[in-house]
């Protein structure tokens, strides 16, 4: 990718972000599918964020399966790239399991303990939990699960230190995100508002 183009598809995702986020601008079908659109074109391109965040609505409110595959490679591409929340997101994937990414313990142990290095507090406090209780196919570890406790409590205190209202809520209305808003596919009837929470995890 150029410097040009690499800069005009930054430009175009701040754009998405400040109109996910922009509380007066009204959300109207074509916003929400410009919106959309942004974010796909992003994604697309190789943009970290835009892969973990559409990849991320797309896995959790995608209607088809193809969505949903289509959405966990994203987050698993931006997790690659070595975006914390995707990696998050990729270790939920592989400790769960869908159809295209069957569930693999040692593949989740490792992409949270990626991002609980990377100072994400859930994934530091799920292998907290792990190692407290023998999940994920580790040992009973008191030890390690003091340590990475430790970690999210840690991260969680300074996150929290930091953390502004967020601006607006960010929703997208529902039942307006049909095919023309994704291209391919399509998203459902939950609110994009809750899918971005879900992504800030």
């Amino acid at each position: 990718m150029t410097e040009a183009s690499s800069l005009f598809i930054r430009l175009e995702y701040r754009l998405a972000q400040q109109l996910f986020h922009t509380r007066w601008l009204p959300r109207s079908p074509r916003t929400q599918r410009l919106t959309m659109h942004l974010f796909q074109r992003c994604a697309d391109a190789g943009h970290p964020a835009a892969l973990s965040q559409y990849g991320h609505m797309l896995f959790h409110r995608g209607v088809t399966p193809q969505d949903k595959a289509r959405g966990a490679r994203y987050v698993l591409e931006a997790a690659h790239a070595g975006d914390a929340k995707a990696q998050y997101q990729a270790g939920q994937i592989r400790e769960h399991g869908c159809a295209q990414y069957p569930r693999r313990d040692d593949h989740a142990v490792t992409w949270y303990a990626r991002a609980g290095e990377a100072g994400h507090p859930l994934a530091a406090s799920r292998l907290a939990r792990a190692y407290r209780s023998g999940e994920l196919g580790l040992p009973m570890d008191l030890e390690k699960a003091d340590h990475w406790q430790a970690l999210a409590d840690r991260v969680a205190g300074f996150a929290g230190s930091l953390e502004t209202p967020p601006p607006g809520g960010g929703s997208l209305s529902s039942g307006s995100l049909g095919s023309d808003a994704l291209g391919s596919g399509s998203l459902g009837s939950g609110s994009l508002d809750k899918a971005e929470g879900e992504t800030r995890h």
